[in-house]
């Protein structure tokens, strides 16, 4: 096991974790809630360390990221183990699995950085399970991706503490982090933690220099109250800006949640054209196939700027980061500079 970051040691042997917002009081031989932050007689360690369940190259859309690298691939590690315990997951075989972890396969900073300059990739992405789990890992391995002129992306839940994004900073390129909802109850009930942190940690991303899309999945009936999706969006205009990517995607019952319905696609519509309504200036659908929504276009005279098909984009209208037709300045990260 590979040794924490961000704890305090105790004179009883405890441990006091400060990765992310539950802040475990750890008893000596006993595991944070995450599962995979063990305390060894007063040390804090990551038994996730270097260990992988999943590894894929995937178009940087599916993560979805829209404004980061568009049309280019992105080497994508997973591991287990996860901070929240949400009924709807749609990777519990993963973030449910801490006990599998001896079982994972091993790979070090450097042979990772090695594979995804091998696959051609633009960048790199924690991804599939919390990221947050395995902070240590991703920090060592961002160093080196980032030497190595690659981009880095966090896929993230967002309940790390400040303190955490502060040490990511001058790592991490790209913070795409989940807004589940814009309701502490749907925070407490659904996913075991609480709204105001994921708020706290996303701004802080940004205050720092991070690129930041949002992506809230949208469940008939338990987040989708008009005034609740308003709400989210007008604290995305205010707190993160209008031009930041806005997704709203699809749910397809899953895990513990296969008591509802898929979300109708015209309720999805009607939430995209009221995010360009209240401000936001890119707002996308996802887990919509084919949709006219998931694809760039200049806010300004609508010209189609991004196509994306089958999660993959397709440059059109842009041109030195503007509109062709009118000239509008679109912000979209194209390149990444060597650390």
């Amino acid at each position: 096991m590979h040794e924490a970051l961000l704890y305090t040691g105790n004179p009883d042997r405890t441990t006091d974790c400060r990765l992310c917002n539950h802040r475990c009081h750890i008893a000596d031989g006993r595991a944070g809630r995450c599962g995979v932050r063990l305390n060894r007689e007063g040390r804090l360690y990551t038994a996730s360390y270097g260990r992988v369940s999943a590894e894929n190259v995937d178009p940087i859309e599916k993560k979805p990221l829209n404004h980061f690298l568009p049309g280019t691939l992105c080497y994508s590690l997973g591991s287990v183990g996860c901070n929240f315990t949400c009924e709807h997951c749609q990777n519990w075989q993963l973030s449910r699995a801490e006990r599998a972890i001896t079982s994972l396969p091993e790979i070090t900073p450097e042979k990772a950085v090695e594979h995804a300059l091998a696959t051609g990739a633009a960048s790199v992405a924690w991804t599939y399970n919390e990221p947050t789990m395995s902070f240590e890992f991703s920090l060592d391995m961002a160093r080196l991706a980032r030497q190595a002129g690659l981009g880095t992306v966090y896929v993230t839940n967002g309940y790390m503490t400040e303190e955490a994004v502060d040490e990511l900073a001058p790592m991490l390129n790209a913070f795409r982090v989940d807004l589940k909802a814009f309701d502490e109850t749907f925070y407490r009930d659904v996913c075991g933690a609480h709204l105001d942190p994921v708020l706290t940690s996303t701004e802080r991303a940004k205050e720092v220099g991070m690129h930041v899309e949002t992506v809230t999945l949208v469940i008939p009936g338990l987040n989708d109250a008009p005034e609740q999706i308003e709400g989210l969006i007008r604290w995305v205009v205010e707190h993160l800006g209008p031009e930041t990517p806005m997704h709203f995607t699809r749910f397809h019952p899953d895990y513990r949640m296969r008591d509802r319905p898929a979300t109708p696609i015209r309720a999805l519509e009607q939430i995209y054209e009221r995010a360009r309504e209240l401000g936001i200036r890119y707002p996308y659908l996802g887990n919509v196939g084919g949709h006219r929504y998931e694809n760039t276009w200049c806010p300004k005279c609508r010209n189609l700027l991004i196509e994306r098909n089958l999660m993959q984009g397709r440059i059109q209208g842009l041109e030195n980061g503007r509109c062709r037709q009118c000239g509008e300045a679109v912000p979209i990260v194209r390149e990444i500079s060597r650390a």
